[in-house]
């Protein structure tokens, strides 16, 4: 069994997410408020812990990249709560957009970049 680096583990998570989120956009009506709610926290979760690990003192990542990161989890934050308070469905293809892009990026970067 091949290891996976932190990187891709993080692209997978945030796939895994994206989908989650996707299947209870997609299936909005029929998806009940604890199912709506469980894609909703698992998301937030992964996004504190992205957000949590990435700022840290021990991060090596760049200030600029730490502070890009810090501004993304709090929309994501914001977001999630707006998704929440109004029952809008509309709201979640842009959760599903970033973790998507964030994925990609993560993957189409060197491994050597690490």
């Amino acid at each position: 069994m091949a290891a996976v680096s932190p990187r891709e583990l993080e692209a997978n998570l945030l796939m895994k997410a994206a989908a989650r989120l996707q299947l209870i956009k997609d299936e909005w009506e029929e998806s009940s408020l604890a199912e709506k709610d469980d894609a909703l926290v698992y998301n937030r979760k992964l996004w504190t812990i992205l957000v949590t690990s990435a700022t840290s003192a021990e991060s090596e990542l760049p200030q600029d990249i730490k502070n890009n990161i810090a501004t993304l989890g709090v929309f994501v934050f914001k977001q999630t709560m707006s998704i929440i308070t109004t029952d809008d469905v509309n709201k979640i293809g842009v959760l599903i957009n970033i973790n998507r892009a964030i994925a990609e990026g993560l993957r189409s970067q060197p491994a050597d970049a690490e």
